[in-house]
């Protein structure tokens, strides 16, 4: 065996052997020692400012208030000639359409109520909050870690599950081997029919001490067709 190859066999059973001793919870605390090292998250208070590009559609410039201890959120969209706000404060659900309140055409048109708010702020507290989102209530961590190879990287995959009045999917967390930074994940509604999407990351932003991904990149399980990129702005640049 060359000396190069057996160099490339050492460092890869070494790896598997590590990834078979960090536990499920393990690799979680070192991963969120990673992207919220000073415990930021649970009081975060911020603003992101984002850009989402999909194939054959206008962009979408979203600005997005996020407090957690107030339980308030606001996200304002812009596409196109159309501007969307929801604010949610507390129990209160407040709607503009365009710079004024909508009338019941335009919110029948344009998809808009309160259900959406919430859809919105827990798509982007449960994305952006990744990975201290996993220690919410009703997830279900797996404790075995496996060395898997995703998108041409090796790394340390998580398998996460949920309580069933929580979620359904089943969500796989790919971690850098070296400082735990969350890379990829991936969801299925049925695996057995391979649906759901993966979603890869490019570079980090740090807002007000927490390490979001800066770029993410989506994509389709069965096929790997592009759906889009989300870009993350520390304020108005």
């Amino acid at each position: 065996m060359k000396k190069s190859t057996l160099l490339l066999f050492l460092a890869f059973a070494t790896i598997s052997s590590f990834a078979q001793e960090i536990t499920g919870k393990q690799l979680l605390e070192k991963s969120i020692k990673y992207h919220d090292p000073e415990g930021k998250w649970e009081t975060f208070q911020g603003t992101l400012y984002i850009t989402m590009e999909t194939p054959n559609k206008p962009k979408r410039d979203s600005e997005i208030k996020i407090d957690i201890p107030n339980e308030y959120f606001y996200v304002k969209a812009t596409q196109g000639n159309k501007t969307t706000e929801y604010t949610l404060d507390k129990e209160k659900c407040t709607i503009q359409f365009n710079g004024k309140t909508p009338t019941e055409k335009e919110k029948k048109d344009n998809k808009l109520s309160c259900e959406r708010a919430n859809l919105y702020k827990n798509y982007y507290t449960y994305l952006y909050g990744m990975p201290m989102k996993l220690n919410d209530p009703g997830t279900i961590i797996e404790e075995k870690v496996n060395l898997e190879k995703f998108m041409g990287e090796m790394y340390l995959m998580l398998r996460v599950t949920y309580k069933k009045e929580v979620g359904e999917d089943i969500w796989y967390f790919y971690f850098n081997q070296e400082n735990y930074a969350l890379e990829a994940y991936q969801f299925y509604h049925d695996e057995s029919k391979f649906d759901g999407e993966y979603i890869v990351f490019t570079g980090m932003e740090t807002i007000n001490g927490v390490k979001m991904p800066k770029t993410r990149a989506w994509y389709y399980n069965k096929n790997q067709q592009y759906l889009g990129t989300d870009i993350l702005r520390n304020g108005k640049e």
